[in-house]
Order: structure tokens, then C-alpha cells, then sequence
């Protein structure tokens, strides 16, 4: 006797179907979430090492700048800004420059170098100057016109000073330079409170020589107010 067929009730379940599908809905659900989530996640972590990595510059620019520029500041160059009219016409009131601290240490300052130094008057104050009279010789001044008395007894006469603006006719001194003294004048001779004035400058109170003119910007320069001066 042929078997009875299937029912359609029996041949029309759908439990496979039913199962599977919220089984696949989840699936894809969870896959999906969990690829969001691990993005988000190296999103995350690639800002945070671009954050630790500026911070890590930042770090080492303060280290290098503490190191490195904060020496150079203090025990090999410094800024000045000129104020007055003593050094005009070769340095002008607001002029920016760096003073050069170390090159004294290896050779004494030579006659024409501008220099940097202490007021012995009151050492708080800073005076920039030319040097004129070197230790041993003995500056005399006539009427204006500088004649030097070098240390081996030799005549030396400053009749052609292309750096002044105008000679002062009005001083007439002679002055003796000891050891480790040196005689300076401003440049505007008329207009300058210099060794005529206050007397001869100890080499201790010379900070430094000028180096650089970085302001005004159409007077950049190094070695600014250099001259060629017999020695």
C-alpha cells in the first residue's frame, strides 16, 4: 500500500527559516557594530599618539631652548637697545644689537672697537662707546684733535676719524692710562658724556664688543660701526 504523501501542513514548516533568519539578522548586526567600534577605537588611538607626539616636541623645545639659548643669553651674547644720541651717526636712538661676550676673553679690545659696558659711575647702567686710548698710552686732546702717546713711546695722531659726526673743539685734557684702562668717546663727539667726562674705564666693566645690528631692518648687519684704525 503506497504511503500516504506528506501534508501540507507537514511539508510547509517553516522552522528552518524562521530560525535562521533573526540568527542572520543578529549576525550581520553584531559584525557590523563591532567593525564601528574597532574604527572608532583607531580613531581614538591615532589622535592620541598625534597628542603624545606634540607633546614630546614641545618638550624637547623647551629642553633645547633651556640647554642651549638660555647659556648663549647669559655668557655669550646679550641685546642692547641704544638710547640717545652719543653714537649718532653710527648707531641711532632704538637700535637693536647683540653684544658679543666672549671674544675678550681670548684677545684684549683694540682701538676703534664699540663696546658695551658698566657705567663705573653707577654700574646698573649701560654706556656704548668707541675705544680711543689703550692701557700704557696717554690720550691727549687738543682743541678736539687726538693725538695718543702709544706705550713704547711712539706718537699717534687720530687727525682722520671717518666714524664722528663733529669734533668738539672745546676740550683740551691729557690723560694717563693704567693697566687694564682704556680711554672711549662717543662718536658725536658734541654730544657725548665719555672719558673726557667721568674719567678712564676699567676693562672689568666692558661687557662686551657689538656684533650685530638686527633693527632697524634696512641697517641689519654684523660688526656694525667697525673702522680701520691704526693701532
Amino acid at each position: 500500500m503506497p504511503s500516504k504523501p506528506p501534508s501540507a501542513k507537514q511539508s510547509h514548516k517553516p522552522v528552518a527559516i524562521v530560525r535562521q533568519r533573526p540568527v542572520r539578522n543578529d549576525g550581520a548586526f553584531g559584525f557590523a557594530r563591532s567593525e564601528k567600534l574597532a574604527r572608532g577605537n583607531g580613531k581614538r588611538t591615532m589622535h592620541a599618539m598625534r597628542v603624545t607626539g606634540v607633546v614630546r616636541e614641545v618638550v624637547i623645545f623647551v629642553l633645547l631652548a633651556v640647554v642651549i639659548v638660555l647659556p648663549i643669553r647669559f655668557f655669550i651674547a646679550q641685546p642692547f637697545v641704544v638710547q640717545g644720541e652719543s653714537m649718532h651717526p653710527t648707531f641711532e636712538n632704538g637700535d637693536y644689537l647683540i653684544i658679543d661676550e666672549l671674544s675678550y676673553d681670548f684677545s684684549a679690545p683694540r682701538r676703534g672697537d664699540v663696546v658695551v659696558f658698566r657705567y663705573p659711575g653707577d654700574t646698573s647702567v649701560f654706556y656704548i662707546k668707541r675705544i680711543i686710548g689703550l692701557p700704557g698710552e696717554t690720550v691727549r686732546i687738543t682743541k678736539g684733535v687726538v693725538n695718543i702717546q702709544r706705550a713704547d713711546g711712539s706718537d699717534l695722531a687720530l687727525e682722520s676719524e671717518p666714524y664722528i659726526s663733529a669734533e668738539d673743539a672745546t676740550y683740551t685734557l691729557s690723560t694717563s692710562l693704567g693697566q687694564g684702562e682704556y680711554f672711549v668717546m662717543g662718536d658725536n663727539r658734541p654730544n657725548s658724556s665719555d672719558s673726557r667726562v667721568w674719567g678712564t674705564l676699567p676693562e672689568k666693566d666692558i661687557m662686551g664688543r657689538v656684533f650685530l645690528r638686527l633693527l632697524p631692518a634696512s641697517a641689519v648687519g654684523a660688526f656694525p660701526g667697525a673702522a680701520s684704525v691704526p693701532q
